[in-house]
């Protein structure tokens, strides 16, 4: 079970969380809490039903129960768009750019409050419009250069590589400056090269930027590398929880990945 923790380190507090597809339970009375400044990993095998609870935290599948509290505020009603307001932000396991726009532009979209948004600031405050728009600009910039892009920036999304599209999907999500990050299986589709490339930015952005994240992924030596604490479930539900190298001994884990005879 999920040890109490001070609210005011939790940054997500997942509550008995309930969620049926027809008569199907895919998740059943899950407890998850992601404490500040932690990386944690979301593992299990697959029909184990992470990719709900992931979505349930990320604000595009409602639960049909339970309670979820984004920095002590209850969200569990609020959608994804809500919750990017809220300093949360997600990725995607198959990131879908816009592949006609140039890798900059992609960019770009994902900036929040722009004063261009509103027609009152187009009309009548065009410095405040211009000012947003070079600071954003500046900002993707700096993201490219963080992410190793730079050199594609006016290049269309549609040319980049696998790995090269899981970095823009991670700039994208940056330029909202979230304080809690969401990560979707970034491994998957990445060659061994930039797969480190992208772990060591995630790296980063936990220990020099202080930002708090969650990862889904089926790649264990990532999540080893990653993660300080690892949650597993099976079959909707929490089935353990530690320190990677603990989990990845535990007997009733090895069951729920290799089966009884493991």
């Amino acid at each position: 079970m999920t040890e109490h923790r001070r609210n005011d380190d939790l940054l997500i507090q997942a509550n008995r969380l309930t969620r049926w597809f027809g008569g199907f339970k895919a998740v059943d009375n899950m407890n998850l809490d992601l404490i500040l400044g932690e990386m944690l990993g979301l593992i299990g095998p697959n029909g184990a039903s992470k990719t709900t609870m992931f979505n349930m935290l990320a604000g595009s599948l409602r639960p049909n129960s339970g309670e979820i509290r984004l920095m002590g505020a209850d969200v569990s009603s609020e959608g994804a768009d809500k919750r990017i307001g809220r300093k949360l932000g997600r990725s995607f396991q198959i990131p879908k750019p816009f592949p006609n726009m140039t890798v900059l532009e992609n960019i770009l979209t994902g900036a929040q409050n722009q004063a261009g948004e509103r027609l009152f600031d187009v009309c009548f405050r065009p410095g405040a419009v211009k000012r947003d728009e070079q600071a954003a600009l500046e900002r993707a910039h700096g993201l490219m250069d963080f992410l190793l892009l730079s050199h594609l920036a006016n290049e269309p999304a549609s040319v980049l590589s696998g790995g090269q599209r899981k970095l823009l999907e991670l700039a994208r999500i940056l330029m909202a400056d979230p304080e809690v990050i969401l990560l979707d299986e970034p491994a998957a589709g990445v060659n061994p090269s930039l797969l480190e490339q992208i772990n060591d930015r995630i790296i980063e952005l936990n220990q020099k930027h202080g930002k708090t994240i969650l990862v889904i992924e089926h790649n264990m030596d990532m999540i080893a590398k990653l993660c300080s604490r690892v949650v597993v479930m099976a079959t909707g539900r929490e089935l353990a929880q530690g320190i990677p190298s603990d989990v990845i001994r535990n007997p009733d884990v090895i069951r729920a990945y290799l089966g009884e005879d493991a």
